[in-house]
């Protein structure tokens, strides 16, 4: 799609397709608080009602690389309004779920309908504006990207505490009829490519590889990983389908995914940063709740309001650092980036038990400030030199490589914290001794007697909440560092000159 920098109507276009991508994005997080509430009206177990979250990541992921062939085949304007309205329709559907089958189905439904909305919205921007206010408009994208999941929480804990957890689904209604309206009097239609023939086994391929590494990601956890046969076909799957997916895509005639797009240098370099941001964003999010609630105590609201400034750092970065693309060398914005986030991870490993409310704002909001200043300037970048005919594929891999990083980040860090806890606990439970006299000192609490069940039984539940502290500190040093080890890879981005690059 090649638009003159004259579009008609591009802040309607805007707002209504970021509306889309806002109410898809926040999906992502907002029913994670709900889950207890809906599990016992469902009366499911743990395992059970955690593939109300599966489903939809499953479904969201094998689906989404579909996006740039659907958009060639149908348009672009036909598919973004299908995926609006089947993703209402879906959401509808969950809200009135009576069976934990029902909410799955429609849950794969939901997934399946709302995995184009992100990258067609990210292409639409990028052909809606002219070249030099790219920065601009991935700002105003990356905020619905990038806020969404952190606001997600926020506002499934105030619905589901105040209304009920159907209405975490019910709010996606007026948001998705709003984005229809819009979307259906704005956004104008592409032009329709029916050149070449549908790669089936293409895409059964990648959809194997997809879901198996979904699955495995998302059930490691609770079937303790490789010790389960499970995991391991599922593992082998992922692994094999893959292998083959590629040997196909540089070998068929007419492969399911261009092989130009992994030509590109900067698009590739983009590729590997942001599956980075991908583990840093939903891990550091996953990871927070639980902390807050469960370590700290505090209410579902009130964590939900702790988190909520990080959402707001984003987004004032974002608006900075659009501003400052083509005017600062992009690599170093995202330089700055990194390093903001890497130095609020390792201010989040000086947490204790007793860790004030500023302190966590205020890591919050600088580790906040750090992911606008990579988001966006990474997304443009990784788009400048790719042609802008490969743009509808090029944003579905962008998205689906970022969930894709968010899914691993937060399966390797709750497999560490777990892992973590119980060699803390080990070895705080060694110096635990009736022998040791500062357990005896008159400031200790009384119930800490080691002459009593009771008294032993709050001693070890004091030891297995600082050994549950100690392991999110090292899982907020494991995460500087593997945000450190990524400035590395901006090595490989070009700038581009002035006036170079792919045309629009």
């Amino acid at each position: 799609m090649s638009v003159s920098p004259s579009v008609p109507h591009r802040g309607m276009i805007t707002f209504s397709i970021m509306l889309a991508t806002i109410m898809q994005v926040v999906d992502m997080t907002i029913v994670n608080v709900a889950l207890p509430h809906m599990q016992g009206s469902m009366s499911a177990t743990q395992d059970q009602i955690a593939w109300v979250l599966t489903s939809y990541i499953v479904a969201a992921a094998i689906a989404t690389p579909l996006t740039g062939v659907l958009a060639g085949r149908f348009g672009r304007k036909r598919l973004f309004v299908t995926s609006v309205v089947g993703f209402t329709i879906a959401s509808m559907l969950c809200g009135a779920a009576t069976s934990l089958e029902q909410i799955v189905v429609y849950r794969v439904f939901q997934g399946m309908m709302g995995a184009a909305l992100v990258p067609l919205s990210q292409a639409v921007l990028l052909d809606t504006y002219p070249r030099e206010k790219h920065g601009s408009a991935m700002a105003l994208w990356g905020v619905g990207v990038m806020v969404g999941p952190i606001i997600g929480p926020t506002l499934g804990g105030w619905l589901t505490e105040y209304y009920s957890w159907r209405w975490t689904f019910y709010i996606n209604v007026p948001l998705g009829t709003l984005a229809l309206l819009g979307v259906l009097a704005f956004l104008p239609e592409t032009e329709r490519s029916r050149a070449g023939r549908f790669d089936y086994f293409g895409f059964a391929l990648l959809a194997i590889a997809i879901g198996a590494l979904q699955l495995m990601l998302d059930r490691g956890e609770t079937e303790d990983w490789f010790a389960s046969r499970e995991i391991v076909l599922e593992a082998v799957a992922s692994g094999l389908a893959l292998y083959l997916f590629v040997v196909h895509m540089f070998t068929a005639k007419e492969p399911f995914l261009e092989p130009r797009l992994f030509k590109d240098r900067n698009f590739v370099a983009g590729l590997m940063l942001m599956f980075m941001v991908g583990v840093m964003l939903l891990a550091t999010l996953a990871l927070l709740p639980p902390f807050l609630q469960n370590l700290l105590g505090f209410p579902v609201v009130t964590a939900g309001l702790v988190l909520a400034p990080r959402g707001m750092g984003t987004m004032v970065a974002m608006l900075v650092v659009g501003r400052l693309i083509g005017k600062v060398d992009t690599r170093g914005i995202v330089l700055f980036g990194l390093a903001a986030t890497a130095y609020s991870l390792w201010e989040m490993t000086l947490f204790t038990t007793d860790v004030g409310v500023a302190q966590i704002v205020y890591t919050g909001v600088v580790q906040g400030v750090g992911l606008g200043f990579i988001f966006v300037p990474l997304t443009t970048v990784a788009f400048s030199t790719l042609d802008p005919k490969l743009r509808n594929e090029g944003t579905a891999m962008f998205s689906l490589i970022r969930n894709i990083g968010s899914s691993i980040g937060i399966s390797l860090f709750v497999t560490l914290l777990g892992q973590r806890t119980q060699v803390s606990h080990a070895a705080l439970a060694e110096q635990v001794t009736p022998f040791r006299d500062v357990l005896r000192a008159p400031w200790l609490p009384d119930a800490w007697d080691f002459t009593t069940r009771v008294g032993a039984v709050a001693l070890d539940n004091e030891v297995t909440r600082q050994a549950l502290m100690i392991a999110y500190l090292d899982d907020f040093r494991i995460m500087m560092v593997v945000t450190l080890l990524a400035a590395p890879l901006l090595l490989l981005v070009r700038t581009p000159r002035r006036g170079s690059g792919a045309s629009r």
